[in-house]
């Protein structure tokens, strides 16, 4: 266990990516005079309708029709998918939580292409803009505007004007000094439809005798929908149900089956407070699984650095900013 296995303490105070209170007043106090009516993205709904009907096709074979190594490898699928997005977009390149060397950031990359949620550069960017301004509207996903917009809402609709106007605030240089995510940004539409689309198909159908579209809707579509469905949790349900022992003042909440089934990001009120803490929640590795990947890497020598918050800042938090009804409920 190396110098690569040591994990670095933080302070609150250089916590990165902190909320920005007063503008996120600032921005209410504008909002409430009125909220800019949304602008729907007729395309965006047909292309997320249609995706959603192929994976209700797909759910459907999962379950009847397709063959055990097609369901196992849809499923293998999901959770590479889920945690290139929970430990390369998020804890790795939005938060800076860890350093990782190449090998592994172009394993997080080709992950988080595999999930196809958008270039990571892109999905950095308004995830950084969601922890500083949280439901405001220079959120994207604004849970102020409810549950169906927080969760798919914002995808159909533009993006306000005032999240243009912020988002173009948000430092993004250390993506764009990163030559992986540069090359993803470039080459973005034809490598999310082999590493999301082309290959799932074609795996299945090549090694196990899979029929074509029996693979195309399991381990693509239905496989693509779910994991992005557990990702939206985050943003909708994860904001809404649940408790709050680190801050009761925001509405990021802990829930235990949003962590589970988005790879342990489901200690959101936990991770809006230490936001560069790399295990993003207090749950252990039975639900946190992104961090048992991370801190299996880190003592292969792939990632380094990796950030924590000391329990003592993190119980004094509990005791001054906590909702006292959980204040002990995941102490040990």
């Amino acid at each position: 266990m190396g110098a690569s296995s040591k994990i670095a303490k933080i302070d609150s105070e250089e916590m990165f990516l902190s909320a920005d209170l007063d503008t996120m007043a600032k921005l209410e106090e504008e909002s409430k005079e009125s909220r800019p009516p949304l602008k729907i993205v007729w395309r965006n709904i047909f292309t997320f309708s249609s995706a959603h009907i192929a994976a209700l096709i797909g759910m459907y074979q999962f379950f009847f029709v397709a063959k055990w190594p097609t369901v196992f490898f849809a499923i293998f699928l999901h959770f590479a998918g889920a945690m290139g997005v929970t430990a390369g977009a998020h804890r790795l390149w939005s938060h800076r939580s860890f350093k990782a060397t190449l090998p592994a950031r172009i394993i997080f990359a080709v992950m988080c292409t595999l999930a196809h949620q958008n270039d990571v550069i892109e999905w950095a960017r308004d995830h950084r803009c969601h922890h500083k301004w949280t439901d405001t509207e220079a959120d994207p996903h604004n849970s102020k505007r409810g549950f169906f917009y927080s969760h798919v809402g914002w995808l159909l609709t533009r993006k306000s004007e005032k999240l243009k106007e912020m988002g173009g605030k948000i430092d993004i240089s250390d993506l764009w000094e990163d030559e992986v995510l540069v090359f993803q940004r470039r080459h973005y539409l034809p490598l999310a439809t082999l590493v999301c689309f082309i290959l799932p198909t074609v795996i299945p159908v090549y090694f196990w005798g899979e029929t074509p579209l029996v693979a195309f809707y399991v381990a693509g579509m239905f496989r693509y929908i779910f994991t992005l469905n557990s990702t939206f949790l985050i943003n909708s349900a994860a904001h809404m149900f649940g408790y709050k022992p680190y801050d009761a003042s925001i509405s990021p909440v802990e829930s235990v089956w949003t962590n589970i089934q988005a790879a342990g990001e489901g200690g959101h009120n936990f991770h809006h407070t230490f936001p560069q803490d790399y295990r993003a929640s207090e749950f252990g590795y039975m639900t946190n699984w992104t961090k048992a990947m991370l801190d299996g890497m880190a003592w292969a020598g792939m990632i380094y650095d990796r950030k924590t918050v000391s329990d003592e800042v993190i119980n004094r938090q509990k005791t001054n900013r906590g909702d006292p009804h959980h204040a002990h409920h995941h102490r040990h």
